[in-house]
């Protein structure tokens, strides 16, 4: 994006009258010719008041004094007062004003002989400044300095004269500022303006001494003047010191202020050694004895040297060495190089100090810094020696700052990680530089060593490809390559994460650029090197772009495939190629993407690169076919479809024209994909066609110009018809668009259309402008009505967008310009600001925003206001310009006002009866749509400001007043529940009753007691909710939630409105007239304060807290010194009434402490972050504080306040707002949170879990994934504890304190409550294979006691530390700890045997096996030798998993185990090892209670760990009985296979029944692939079969039958139970009537219905065409298609749908396209007809499931030239339609087809009106409105049907349909229609607002009987003729 530059702005002189008489009096005195001319000009430029006439006469006094000669003019007086008014003007002037360089300029002209006496003139004028003017003009002399030092000559000799004088200046202006700072607290605006100027002042002092170097090293030689100069120096580091060592000022200021204390001793001591010295000694916090510095020198940086300075200073310090001391290109004297391994060696250990972010990004700059001018040292041609040794990649220094990067490179600041990665790049050139491999860096051993275990990193680890790509560049992608062949494919498998896909980008990018530059190096310029290199980087690319999921083709879209073409676009040819080579997605498996998907990405790519040209490579047809593209634009996944018309719109030129084809393409897609439920589609959809639009419009601008200067006649014409063609295209573009906004439109279409007609409206206007294209024409009344309409949507976008689209159509076709008709809407926008419907006031405030701008608007209210006779009447006002802004300013006027006297009548019936207002009145509506119509306002340039002072005043009163109507209710303790019923007799004393009857239970003292409410009274209350209605009251109806909804809802908008008051209104202030004063803000303040501390109803408090945002936001940027220091007072008090919360305090304990937090929040984030965060570190003390339990134990008076302190610092650390600046706090909150889990309090405990959750969130990262324990959110211990270095002996402690009590040897359960915590957090760490085994904050002092949980008396615990436990073990330790761990166990059974510790063992050493073994990053060395180990030290163990060890649960963690072991490890033939483990395990098994049980009791095994015991067997006996025999041994395992999955299948308990079937279905899943390989195990259908007649268990027969359906059919056929043998309908049958019985139970139903369809499409092949199907089948048949219909409505869960919609696919080509009817006419059109519901179903994935049935009808019966690929839904839909009339055809059965279409065509259009004559429930329901169906679109399907019917109707070889049937069908047509029509009737005025869903309805209904009256009266017509 190109930002424009801003203009200085220019403005002219202006001076004070005395200033101008003296200079004009000085002007006019007597002198030669020359001078008086000079004079003159000056003159007129001061008289002037055009800042552009000043400029052109400075430049014209410029040339006159560069004319002047010496002989001519002498320096007379006029001369001399002609520079001296030059020299004040420039002084008066702003740094920006391009006056003053016309100044400068005109000043450096003058001639020699008198530039010493300009010099003098500005010297003159610049000391009168320094010593006269005050400290408001110090910025501005500040600036004037600083612009004498900018390219201005004359201003720098002037600078050299003055210079003691001008630091002097600085001195004093830097000392009042300091002074100043301490009186600005709370003032964070004024306090930035300070920090501006401060820093101005230091830069410029800098500025000054680095200008001035020689004068001030020559004046510090002269004794004399000396004194002066170094007072002020002396003066000047002090100011510098005391901002360094003042932590309130910003870090900007602070690390400016260090390089001014470095420059400044530079300056004083020379470039020498000595300087080097000194800056040490700063850092070193040390004087060295015997400096060079002069005492003076010392004494004023004495702060500087105590120890108990900030920790940043030297950090700051460091930044002014390396910024102000040279470095590059000179030879470094000793104290120089100490100074250089000095600094990183100060910053590092200040490193684990740092807790802001802020100040980690200073230490990552400096670091980087550092290393840059260490690279530079040793650059020259003698490298000194000390830096030669040290900087080696082995050295101590470099190993610690790889350590800094590996901590860093992953830090949520992306400046710091960008920083790590330089700082790695700049330290790979320091050990280049330093080490003997300088010619082959290839063979250096650190480089190899470093690149492998980079590589051996696991790959979540961000910072790994930033490191990968540095070497890449200083070593060549091949080296790379040789040690990781899979590189590249790995990478690509990386882009479907979004969050690695920019990094894996960048790293291939490097990788492939590289990898070229080698290979062309080697193999010449020619081709010869593509080859190669495409199959390293294309063909890999290839596979996953056909293969991959659409996520991360669209990430290889957005981050690769760019830079690929860019780097080679010869390789596109070789891409396209290879794709069309590959089987088509229609040939592949149904649904892959496949290459199509693939090839439309490639094109997309090249296309918006440039890389392809679609005019000169013939793409339309040439190097792809159309057909394929129509193809894609329809395909059925949006991503294929998204990179189609990718393909279509961008362009890598914005002026190409669009063809024809492109066009076509753009009709072909349109129509079928505007309905889409994907947000990220419909983006993309809008996104793309704006770059369409864009492109046709610029290219209709450049054709313009060109036909306007074009002299070919050829050339013209055919320029003409392309802008033809556009506006053609245009034309149908927006009627195609307008004819979608229909009544029944789903929401998703709408949006798009809405969207795109306002992108036409943007880039062509709707405007009769012959010029353009005349838009305007083909808007209708109808069109822009249907816009109108669809601000009744209950969407809040639509009516956005609808709002936005009709300012921008013609006004006519709007038609709001008509009295009559705007009367009307008005009235329903006033009528539905009263509604009781929440999104009705949302419609009205839109309805009223359109009406603002129409200029009869205010008539149109008065005669509103005469009806209920509203006391209201339009102001006086001045009939100033009837322009657009005056006619929207009155008009907002108007409206407000008649709303406001409205809402004043209302809130006072509100106040007598709440419940009548809940129920005729809510007062929310208007409200809203006040805030509404002030947000329309610019509120800055308002012509009326005494009436608007007046309104303001008012709305705020209103305010207030309709706060204290509603909220007793949202204040009450629980909200929710309460129905204040009060009757006319008793109003508001029955709802004080009530309240006081609750209010007790509002206070703290909840905690102490709780109180019971009088019976008495409880009584009254039902007996008042009885009597709602009693005879005496209006008939309302009213509901507890009308109510609540009404108070919250009114008590936001006053919050809105409030906010808006105070957010847009000008303040008023004794310096400027504004709208609202300080005292109604501070008012506001306090009404906010006191509804976020007292309401308890969520709504209220999360939108006051809204308004209240927008308050604070005000606060800080008004000018007012008050209202700034409001935050701060107001969060003082705030917290000392938490500190102190007693049982009497009205602050909400319960409720997460309900607004407190919210109100906190917002005064916090009102502090800009720039600042120094002051409040936010008071404020973080403070609570951290209160958070801790109290050493006295809990108390009444400490647990209130702990409470609420954690619910506090649980909002704080949630808000994204405080960012990075809350990070320091963190580890105070973690202890806060682990140590409130140990209160004996249940409220501190609940609140401590809270915070701990947003602890983890803040720490680690929104969670990413499924898995809870996924590496993405997880860090390694080094970088956890670098950055919360207080957590590291905190957790240790703790871990080491709930160690101790787990030890259950005691025999009793000690359960230490922080336990649980302490291993989550500790669950997310791992240690970095960089590490080293010396980290000072490692991981292994945890271990032994993670270890130690083991023996935990609780399973929760061991099994939690087991997961612990892994991430402790580096991948190349987990052998040896598994050793170790099973070294601990018993060989054999003893009286002190402790099964705790021995569950807890095994469990570790199962879940680090499980880690080790799927672990990607093993150590690439041969594992046989561990393997054995692992398995030696197991054997001695076995006897744990027999019948010796009486503990179930051990014996089950023991066979999980051996399973793991004997199924994963390798087996060779000749390790003995694995094999006699494996024969041992098979014997235990054989031995077990599941196998051979010896008793009865074995056989019904029980007791605790039973079931789990048993899954244990089941598991090693599925994998035994699975596995191939070879695996287990010998041969005779195979009778022992075919047994032991018969037994499992018979097993007692189901437990072990499900997860053996689980296991065979998910093997023969597996296998489905490949048909043709046999079973490597035995399976007895036999025995399933049997078991799917006689299962009990709904689950496990759930499971029986989906095997049963994975098998082949022939299998199965004939069915055996037993020795009773069933044929194919005796089994359909019992699966039919167990489908029936199991609607209970998903899954049963489900795979039931699957396998019963697979019979009926079996009696559909078998049947011969001329058989007919049996009695018995047809009522199976019948009853099968029954339920598939069941199946397909819109209330059934997705899963049942899913089915249905698999059953139909699977049936398309042998029961719905079969041309021999095999089921009969009705239970096939029955199918069909369930198909299409499918087909239009509001979930995505079954809609996509069932438009696969394209993929299955037989080819003959696709017309030519169609898409035979998997197709979207809608597409799927036309295609069914018609498909199904060519059916009919192909059956003999038009007539039956006609009649049943003409049925569907109809609908349910009786039961319909039913509904909509109903009463309505609405009331009782206040947010259910609308269909369950928001994607289906009744209209387009009726059309649909409508439009085949007249073709299907008119077919030339169709009969006649029965006369009868014509007759019935007209019957319900006329009837339909009449009703319809009747119902429209009474309908009120305007119902598309008032009654919208149903007039869509009737609206549809009446449309569907019109059509069909048509298609009857055509048949008729047919008939007769």
């Amino acid at each position: 994006m190109v930002v424009k530059k801003k203009t200085p702005k220019v403005e002219a002189v202006a001076l004070d009258s005395a200033k101008l008489e003296s200079l004009r009096a000085s002007l006019s005195v007597d002198g030669d010719n020359g001078s008086r001319q000079l004079a003159q000009t000056l003159k007129d430029c001061l008289a002037s008041t055009d800042p552009v006439q000043q400029i052109q006469l400075v430049s014209k006094t410029g040339s006159m004094l560069e004319s002047l000669r010496e002989d001519e003019s002498a320096p007379g007086a006029l001369l001399l007062a002609c520079l001296d008014t030059l020299a004040d003007i420039y002084l008066t002037l702003q740094a920006k004003n391009p006056l003053k360089r016309a100044i400068a300029s005109a000043l450096s002209n003058v001639p020699d002989w008198l530039q010493e006496r300009a010099v003098c003139s500005l010297s003159k004028c610049l000391s009168g400044s320094l010593s006269s003017l005050g400290s408001e003009h110090y910025s501005h002399l500040t600036d004037c300095i600083a612009s004498c030092l900018d390219g201005f000559p004359i201003g720098e000799r002037c600078i050299h004269h003055l210079v003691t004088e001008v630091l002097q200046f600085f001195q004093k202006a830097m000392s009042e500022y300091l002074e100043l700072n301490r009186s600005l607290a709370g003032r964070h605006v004024a306090q930035a303006q300070l920090m501006q100027s401060c820093l101005a002042v230091v830069k410029t002092s800098m500025l000054v001494v680095q200008r001035c170097q020689e004068i001030i090293s020559a004046t510090l030689l002269e004794t004399p003047v000396t004194a002066a100069l170094q007072q002020v120096f002396s003066g000047l580091l002090q100011c510098y010191t005391c901002i360094l060592t003042d932590e309130e000022f910003i870090q900007s200021v602070q690390s400016t202020a260090g390089m001014a204390v470095v420059l400044l001793i530079r300056s004083v001591m020379g470039n020498g050694d000595d300087t080097a010295d000194t800056v040490a000694g700063l850092l070193r916090f040390s004087e060295q004895e015997g400096s060079s510095a002069p005492q003076w020198l010392r004494e004023s940086c004495a702060c500087l040297y105590m120890n108990s300075r900030p920790a940043a200073v030297a950090l700051y310090l460091s930044h002014g060495a390396l910024a102000m001391l040279n470095w590059k290109g000179r030879v470094l004297g000793p104290q120089a190089e100490k100074l250089l391994l000095l600094i990183p060696d100060v910053i590092l250990s200040l490193d684990i100090r740092v807790k802001e972010s802020s100040t980690a990004m200073v230490v990552a700059r400096v670091l980087t810094l550092w290393s840059s001018a260490a690279v530079d040292c040793l650059q020259a041609d003698c490298p000194p020696p000390l830096l030669h040794l040290s900087l080696r990649g082995d050295s101590p220094l470099p190993s610690r700052l790889l350590h800094h990067i590996y901590t860093h490179w992953e830090h949520p600041l992306d400046g710091v990680r960008h920083q790590a990665r330089t700082l790695f790049r700049n330290l790979l050139l320091l050990h280049q530089r330093c080490s003997d491999h300088d010619a082959d860096p290839t063979s250096d051993p650190y480089v190899t060593q470093l690149t492998q275990s980079l590589l051996a990193l696991e790959w979540h680890v961000k910072g790994k490809y930033g490191a990968l790509a540095c070497l890449a560049e200083l070593l060549g992608a091949e080296y790379l390559l040789k040690l990781s062949a899979t590189l590249p494919s790995r990478l690509l498998g990386l882009m479907g994460d979004q969050t690695l896909a920019p990094y894996a980008s960048e790293l291939l990018e490097r990788l492939f650029v590289s990898h070229k530059t080698q290979l062309c190096g080697r193999l010449g310029d020619g081709h010869g090197w593509m080859d190669e290199w495409h199959r390293t980087w294309v063909t890999p690319l290839l596979e996953v772009l056909c293969s991959a999921r659409l996520d991360q083709t669209t990430y290889i879209l957005d981050y690769f495939l760019p830079k690929l073409l860019r780097c080679s676009p010869s390789s596109l040819g070789h891409m396209v190629q290879a794709l069309q080579e590959m089987p088509s997605a229609s040939e592949s498996s149904v649904g892959s993407r496949g290459a199509l998907g693939a090839l439309m990405t490639c094109l997309r790519a090249a296309r918006a690169q440039g890389v392809l040209k679609p005019a000169d490579e013939q793409l339309w047809g040439g190097l792809v076919p159309l057909p394929l593209l129509q193809q894609a634009l329809v395909h059925k996944h949006d991503q294929v479809r998204m990179d189609a018309l990718g393909l279509v719109c961008e362009s890598h030129r914005s002026t190409e024209t669009l063809s024809t084809q492109e066009m076509e393409l753009v009709r072909h897609f349109l129509p079928s994909n505007l309905n889409s439920q994907s947000p990220g589609v419909r983006q993309q959809t809008v996104s793309l066609f704006k770059k369409l639009l864009c492109r046709m419009k610029e290219s209709t601008q450049s054709l313009r110009r060109r036909l306007a200067q074009e002299r070919d006649q050829q050339h013209k014409e055919r320029d003409q018809l392309v802008l033809n063609t556009y506006q053609e295209f245009l034309y149908w573009f927006c009627d195609r668009l307008f004819q979608v906004l229909q009544p029944g439109a789903s929401f998703s279409s709408c949006l798009v259309t809405l969207h795109l007609l306002g992108l036409v409206a943007d880039h062509f206007s709707f405007s009769m402008d012959p010029e353009g294209f005349a838009l305007g024409g083909c808007v209708t009344v109808p069109h822009a009505q249907a816009v109108l309409y669809c601000l009744a949507s209950n969407f809040l976008e639509v009516k956005q967008l609808a709002c936005t689209l009709l300012q921008k159509l013609p006004p006519t076709t709007v038609g709001l310009q008509e009295p009559e008709r705007l009367q009307f809407v008005l009235q329903a926008a006033l009528d539905l600001s009263t509604s009781t419907k929440p999104f009705d006031s949302v419609t009205a405030s839109h309805l009223l925003n359109l009406l603002l701008h129409q200029e009869g608007l205010q008539q149109a209210l008065l005669h509103c206001a005469q009806k209920p006779s509203i006391p209201f009447q339009i102001p006086a006002l001045s009939q100033s310009s009837a322009s657009e802004s005056s006619v929207l300013e009155k008009n907002t006027l108007a409206v407000i006002l008649f709303l406001t006297a409205c809402l004043k009548a209302e809130v006072a019936q509100a106040e007598t009866s709440l419940l009548q207002a809940a129920a005729s009145f809510p007062l929310y509506g208007r409200a809203h749509c006040i805030t509404a119509a002030l947000q329309q306002l610019n509120t800055g340039s308002l012509q009326l400001q005494a009436e608007w002072r007046d309104v303001v005043t008012d709305l705020i009163a209103l305010c207030y007043r309709l706060s204290d109507v509603v909220s007793p209710v949202v204040q009450s303790s629980s909200p929710e529940g309460l129905i204040p019923m009060d009757t006319d007799s008793e109003t508001s004393a029955g709802l004080q009753r009530i309240l006081q009857e609750i209010q007790p239970r509002d206070t703290n003292d909840f905690f102490a007691n709780a109180r019971e409410l009088d019976a008495t009274s409880e009584e009254q209350t039902h007996s008042h909710q009885a009597n709602g209605t009693g005879p005496a009251s209006e008939a309302y109806r009213v509901t507890a939630q009308m109510v609540l909804v009404c108070c919250w809802r009114s008590m936001k908008e006053v919050s809105m409105l409030l906010g808006e008051l105070c957010q847009s209104m000008p303040l008023h202030t004794h310096t400027h007239k504004g709208l609202i004063s300080e005292e109604q803000v501070e008012g506001i303040g306090q009404y906010f304060r006191e509804q976020l501390l007292q309401s308890r109803h969520r709504g209220a408090f999360e939108l006051a807290y809204v308004g209240f945002v927008r308050l604070t936001d005000m606060l800080c940027r008004s000018g007012s010194a008050t209202l700034q220091q409001l935050p701060t007072q107001w969060l003082k008090e705030v917290l000392e009434e938490v500190k102190c919360s007693d049982p009497s305090s009205k602050l909400c304990a319960t409720r997460r402490s309900a607004g407190i937090p919210f109100y906190i929040q917002a005064l916090l984030s009102s502090e800009p972050k720039s600042s120094s965060c002051s409040l936010l570190k008071m404020t973080m003390r403070e609570l951290t504080a209160l958070a801790m339990p109290s050493h006295e134990g809990p108390t009444e008076h400490s647990t209130v306040p702990q409470v609420h302190a954690l619910n506090i610092l649980r909002a704080l650390y949630r808000d994204t707002r405080l960012g990075e600046n809350i990070m320091p706090f963190v580890s105070e909150g973690m202890k806060a949170a682990v140590l409130g889990f140990t209160s004996p309090v249940w409220a501190v405990r609940n609140s401590s879990t809270l915070l701990f959750s947003s602890l983890i969130t803040r720490i680690f990262g929104v969670k990413r994934g499924k898995d809870e324990h996924s590496k993405k959110n997880r860090m390694t211990g080094r970088e956890f504890f670098t950055r919360f270095p207080a957590l590291y002996p905190f957790l240790l402690s703790q871990l080491q304190e709930a160690a101790s009590s787990v030890d259950s040897d005691s025999g009793q359960v000690k359960l230490h409550p922080s336990l649980f915590l302490l291993l989550l957090v500790l669950g997310r760490l791992y240690p970095s294979p960089m590490d080293g085994s010396s980290s000072p904050l490692g991981l292994a002092p945890f271990m032994p006691f993670i270890i130690s949980c083991a023996r935990s008396a609780v399973y929760r615990t061991r099994e939690m530390a087991a997961r612990a436990l892994v991430p402790f073990v580096l991948v190349t330790h987990v052998p040896s700890t598994i050793q170790t761990l099973l070294g601990s166990l018993p060989v054999a059974p003893g009286p002190g045997t402790q099964q705790n510790h021995i569950h807890g063992t095994l469990l570790q050493v199962l879940f680090l096996l499980r880690s080790y073994l799927t672990d990607t990053h093993r150590p690439q060395t041969p594992a046989e030798d561990q393997d054995s180990d692992i398995i030696s030290n197991l054997r001695p163990k076995l006897w744990l998993a027999t019948r010796r060890n009486p503990c179930l649960v051990t014996r089950g963690a023991m066979l999980d185990l051996l399973a793991d072991v004997c199924a994963s490890l390798p087996s060779p033939v000749e390790d003995s090892q694995v094999k006699e483990l494996r024969e041992e395990t098979l014997a235990i098994l054989l031995d077990s209670e599941l196998v051979a049980p010896r008793n009865p009791e074995e056989v019904c095994l029980s007791g605790p760990g039973a079931i789990q015991y048993l899954q244990s067997l089941a598991s090693l006996a599925t994998s035994i009985a699975m596995d191939s025999a070879g695996v287990w041994g010998t041969q005779e395992v195979d009778g022992v296979q075919k047994d032991l999955l018969r037994r499992l299948l018979q097993c007692t308990h189901y437990e072990v029944r499900q997860l053996a079937l689980d296991r065979l279905l998910e093997r023969l899943e597996n296998m489905q692939g490949n048909s043709l390989q046999p079973l490597p195990f035995d399976l007895s259908v036999t025995a399933l079969t049997h078991l799917a007649m006689h299962e009990p268990h709904s689950a496990c027969l759930a499971k029986v039958l989906q095997v049963l359906s994975v098998l082949p059919l022939c299998s199965l056929l004939p069915w055996q139970d037993g020795n009773v043998s069933l044929n194919s309908e005796e089994a359909l049958k019992y699966l039919l009537s167990v489908a029936e019985k199991s609607t209970h139970s998903l899954e049963l139903h489900c795979a039931a219905l699957s396998l019963a369809s697979r019979l009926i499409v079996h009696l559909g092949e078998v049947k011969r065409p001329q058989d007919e199907l049996g009695g018995t089948a047809v009522a199976h048949v019948a009853l099968w298609g029954a339920m598939v219909a069941q199946c397909c409505s819109e209330e059934r869960p997705v899963e049942v749908k899913l089915t249905a919609a698999e059953v139909l696919v699977k049936a398309t080509p042998t029961l719905l396209t079969a041309s021999t009817l095999p089921l009969g006419i009705s239970h096939t059109l029955s199918l069909w007809q369930s198909l299409f519901t499918l087909l239009q179903d509001e979930d995505q994935d079954v809609r996509e499931r069932a438009a696969d049935f394209i993929c299955y009808v037989p080819k003959h019966l696709f017309t030519t030239g169609v898409a035979t690929g998997p197709v979207s839904s809608p597409v799927a839909l036309e295609m069914g339609v018609k498909l199904l009339c060519q059916l009919f055809q192909v059956w003999g059965q038009v007539a039956v087809g006609v009649i049943a279409l003409t049925e569907w065509l109809l609908g349910d259009g009786l039961a319909e009106l039913g509904s909509v004559d109903t009463p309505d429930l609405d009331e009782e329901f206040l947010f259910e409105k609308g269909d369950l169906n928001l994607w289906i679109e009744p209209l387009q399907w009726a059309r649909l049907l409508h439009a085949h019917l007249c073709a299907l109707s008119t077919a030339p070889s169709s009969p006649a349909a029965h006369l009868t049937e014509l007759d019935r069908l007209s019957f319900i047509a006329n009837a339909n229609a009449q009703s319809a029509r009747e119902a429209l009737a009474a309908l009120p005025a305007l119902p598309q607002f008032s009654a919208t869903i149903e007039h869509a309805k009737l609206t549809v209904l009446m449309e569907r009987a019109t059509l069909a009256q048509n298609v009857l009266t055509t048949l008729r017509r047919t008939d007769l003729s």
